[in-house]
């Protein structure tokens, strides 16, 4: 037999669930606060001994009024906290089953895709995701299967909320890890939101992508033309997260197609001579837009072909064998420019310094007093160069021998002809 007091205690909840079985919204939202604020944080004894260890009847009911009223936003940011507190109770696994019965994840992942619901109420449709995912590895398959990756993508590039977006950021990171049977669905959906018109979704895609890079290993080639696209992002913060990726494929099979395909966007098509005067005289060759995106793609292919030279001088050389030296002469002479022919000549100052015969071929080609402005102030001395200069390297036929190896033992002995 019950105790009195066990007794009691039933009943409570029986009035309880009572009271919430008979009243309407705006009563519910009271009774969802007062559970809130008493009952956050706590364990899942805890809750039981709450509710008489009758919460899963308590969260049979939010559920089930979850699933009739997701699309109408009633009471939707307090009902999911409150959901919430069951399914981040510690040893409250019962929970999370009761909730996935219901057909949990699907309707927190239809809540990402309606559009007149609040941000405020999608980020907290993230958090249970969250939570579902960090249960282990069969959840977040779960939710890959539900179409997890997809809805999490187009809410990342939709939303304007930067702490929500860093929450999704962080459940996909979740589910590219320790979820091998769907990894690579989780890399190809980040790999689609390279190309989206939010910078911060870009930037987030290509932090995760990293990390996510260790998990499925050898880098698929298909991965070429998003990053070199977002690597010439007008944004800093993109151009960034773009290089540091790039440095991390370099130690994947995928990296001849990079620097080939990064040293290509240094010669824009059509571009082998002058610049300003081809414009000039066909103004309709190109479109308005198209002379921008061009040169932009081009200051940034010279100015990570720096840096990607200077941390290594294995990768340095294949640049240079790749005609790199060429195209980096070809942006310093675009007069259209100036963030191309400054990326440029940093850069191309680097090579010069480095192999004897990068230098010795470049100095032929400028001649002798040009170069020497450029050796003097490599930042600054393509401000002062007239159209002729800047056409003679525009059109410049540079070819370094290909032998980098070879070329670099000949030079450094004294004896060599």
């Amino acid at each position: 037999m019950t105790s009195v007091k066990e007794q009691e205690a039933i009943r409570k909840l029986m009035v309880f669930l009572q009271e919430w079985d008979s009243t309407h919204r705006v009563a519910r939202s009271r009774i969802l606060d007062n559970f809130i604020k008493g009952n956050d944080g706590k364990t899942e004894p805890e809750l039981e001994l709450e509710f008489s260890q009758g919460a899963s009847l308590f969260l049979a009911r939010l559920a089930a009024w979850l699933r009739m009223t997701y699309m109408y936003s009633t009471c939707l940011n307090k009902l999911l906290k409150s959901i919430g507190i069951f399914l981040s109770a510690a040893s409250g696994r019962r929970y999370l089953i009761e909730f996935l019965e219901i057909g949990g994840v699907s309707i927190l992942l239809e809540i990402l895709g309606l559009n007149h619901l609040k941000e405020e109420d999608k980020r907290e449709s993230v958090k249970l995701l969250q939570l579902i995912a960090d249960a282990g590895r069969k959840y977040k398959e779960l939710i890959c299967e539900s179409y997890g990756v997809r809805s999490l993508a187009e809410f990342l590039a939709a939303c304007s909320s930067a702490e929500a977006q860093e929450d999704a950021q962080a459940l996909m990171g979740s589910l590219g890890r320790g979820n091998p049977k769907y990894q690579n669905q989780v890399y190809k959906g980040l790999l689609a939101l390279l190309p989206c018109a939010s910078p911060r979704a870009q930037q987030l895609a290509l932090q995760t992508l990293r990390g996510v890079q260790e998990a499925v290993g050898e880098a698929p080639s298909v991965l070429v033309e998003p990053v070199l696209g977002a690597l010439c992002s007008a944004h800093l913060e993109v151009q960034y997260e773009a290089t540091q990726l790039l440095k991390a494929l370099l130690a994947h099979g995928v990296r001849p197609a990079l620097l080939q395909a990064l040293v290509a966007l240094l010669t824009p098509p059509g571009k082998k001579g002058t610049f300003r005067d081809e414009t000039a005289k066909d103004p309709t060759a190109l479109s308005p837009r198209e002379p921008v995106l061009v040169y932009v793609q081009q200051a940034a292919a010279a100015k990570v072909i720096g840096v990607l030279a200077k941390e290594s001088a294995e990768v340095a050389e294949e640049l240079v064998q790749l005609n790199a030296v060429r195209g980096l002469m070809v942006a310093v002479g675009n007069l259209d420019h100036v963030a191309s022919q400054r990326h440029a000549s940093v850069s191309l100052e680097y090579f010069v310094h480095t192999f004897p015969l990068v230098e010795e071929c470049v100095k032929k080609a400028l001649g002798h007093t040009l170069f020497q402005h450029f050796l003097d102030s490599p930042e600054t001395w393509y401000t002062k160069m007239d159209p002729v200069q800047a056409e003679k390297l525009a059109s410049n036929m540079v070819d370094v021998p290909r032998d980098m190896a070879r070329m670099q033992s000949t030079e450094t002995n004294p004896g060599a002809s």
